[in-house]
């Protein structure tokens, strides 16, 4: 018996979720590493490096594919520059000198604003609508992220001010804001690796004068098996795997309820605190999960639910 229509746009949603589940796990380790290797592996060499080795994984499956859309590029050249310079580079490059002076929490909780921000531009510029249920999944997962980062006192955040770090890796998060809207106006007959691909080129190009600006400022990689793995790990998992992931899910489930998935940022960081770093886990911590995971269930419910 074939499926019912509604049924496989059913299965095609779950699909989307489960694509966007992956990312903010491995981005969450992204923010981690950063705060590490800080001392160890300056911004924009972590930035371009993670890019080089994202390039060597993804040429051998998508050159063909980036050189055979290669004039289709052209029709779009200046959308396709903006993704490289916002989620590409200049995403990274702030959240990783961000990191340099505030902690991994709250460059997390900073990226809780990621879905507020792409649901108002996206109304703002792009004429965009939110459904009940997705402004109702908004609150309570906001909601959730508050209690971990004010650690169950979210009274606290009221009198904490912006610091550099703070604003830095806000300005990346409206970067990613941009780029999750963007990516969603690209023609879905885009081979999505190809595209990948040409970011990461462009990307490269915009951040090679800026890598010898800090070499020739005195800022060089302290090599050693630390900063191999680090390298290794954002040059893979949050740069190659995520972006993909992501991708695949805003084309299915839509921008605003891809950036929801943000939010799991947070939770993913508190476990891997836990887990690699022997930090205790409180009460406060796992209620914010739970309000977190409700929210998203909350807002991916199908239509008439």
């Amino acid at each position: 018996m074939s499926s019912s229509p509604a049924a496989a746009g059913q299965k095609a949603d779950w699909a989307g979720i489960a694509m966007l589940t992956l990312p903010p796990l491995f981005w969450a380790g992204n923010f981690i590493v950063g705060r590490a290797m800080r001392d160890t592996v300056p911004p924009l060499a972590l930035s371009f490096d993670r890019w080089v080795i994202a390039f060597c994984c993804l040429s051998p499956f998508a050159w063909r594919a980036m050189l055979r859309d290669l004039p289709r590029y052209r029709e779009f050249f200046w959308r396709l520059l903006g993704l490289a310079a916002t989620g590409v580079a200049a995403f990274n490059v702030l959240v990783y000198f961000g990191l340099q002076s505030t902690s991994a929490a709250n460059g997390m909780m900073l990226n809780s604003f990621i879905p507020l921000l792409i649901a108002g531009i996206g109304a703002l510029f792009y004429r965009q609508r939110l459904t009940p249920a997705q402004i109702a999944g908004f609150i309570v997962s906001f909601f959730g992220v508050t209690l971990i980062v004010s650690h169950g006192d979210p009274r606290t955040l009221a009198s904490q001010g912006l610091s550099q770090g703070d604003a830095l890796v806000f300005i990346a998060t409206v970067c990613w804001a941009f780029y999750t809207l963007w990516l969603r106006q690209i023609p879905a007959e885009i081979d999505r690796l190809g595209l990948m691909l040409a970011q990461i080129v462009i990307a490269l190009v915009l951040l090679a004068p800026l890598l010898a600006w800090e070499m020739a400022s005195g800022r060089h990689v302290v090599w050693g098996t630390n900063s191999l793995l680090a390298i290794a790990y954002v040059g893979v998992f949050p740069s190659v795997l995520a972006f993909v992931l992501y991708g695949a899910g805003v084309m299915r489930v839509g921008a605003a309820r891809a950036g929801l998935f943000i939010h799991l940022l947070p939770v993913f960081g508190t476990l891997l605190s836990v887990t690699l770093l022997r930090e205790p886990l409180h009460g406060y911590q796992l209620f914010g999960m739970g309000a977190i995971l409700a929210g998203v269930a909350w807002a991916n419910r199908p239509a008439g639910r």
